[in-house]
């Protein structure tokens, strides 16, 4: 696997036209950072400058500035994340330059509000829809667009 994933970072640069394998790099390293709660610089390379929307359950990103008050929230909120693909369905447009990522996510969190005495953990399946367009400035692939089609919670999972 590792050798797929090193032909997947290399065709993730440049002015290459977007393949499955860029794609599927480009959501490894955005839930591997959504999981290490990395920096949010670390994410702007990431994602549109222009045309970017973010469509979760409880928030709408719109811009680059929207996004910073969904990750700065998100990082109050949320503990002990990990962020697992379970299915990852992606269709590249002929010329490249778009793709569309239908995939399920298991998310798992933990969450505590002040005062509880203890914390709640999440575990659910995230159903979204990526939109993946190629950078007019970098030529990387960057995320668009996402939308939660749906959310199904697991056995056992605490409610949001």
């Amino acid at each position: 696997m590792s050798s797929s994933s090193g032909n997947a970072s290399q065709a993730s640069g440049g002015d290459a036209a977007l393949t499955a394998a860029s794609v599927r790099a480009l959501a490894d390293e955005w839930f591997g950072k959504l999981d290490e709660h990395a920096r949010e610089v670390e994410f702007l390379p990431l994602l549109a400058e222009e045309g970017l929307s973010q469509l979760w359950p409880d928030y709408t990103v719109k811009s680059l500035g929207d996004f910073e008050g969904w990750y700065q929230r998100a990082l109050r909120l949320f503990f002990d994340e990990l962020h697992t693909i379970k299915q990852f369905d992606v269709t590249v447009d002929d010329g490249g330059q778009r793709a569309v990522v239908k995939l399920v996510v298991n998310w798992q969190a933990s969450t505590w509000t002040p005062g509880d005495r203890n914390s709640k953990r999440l575990d659910m399946d995230a159903y979204q829809t990526i939109e993946v367009i190629r950078s007019a400035k970098s030529g990387r692939p960057v995320i668009k667009t996402i939308e939660v089609d749906d959310v199904k919670l697991q056995p056992g999972s605490a409610s949001l």
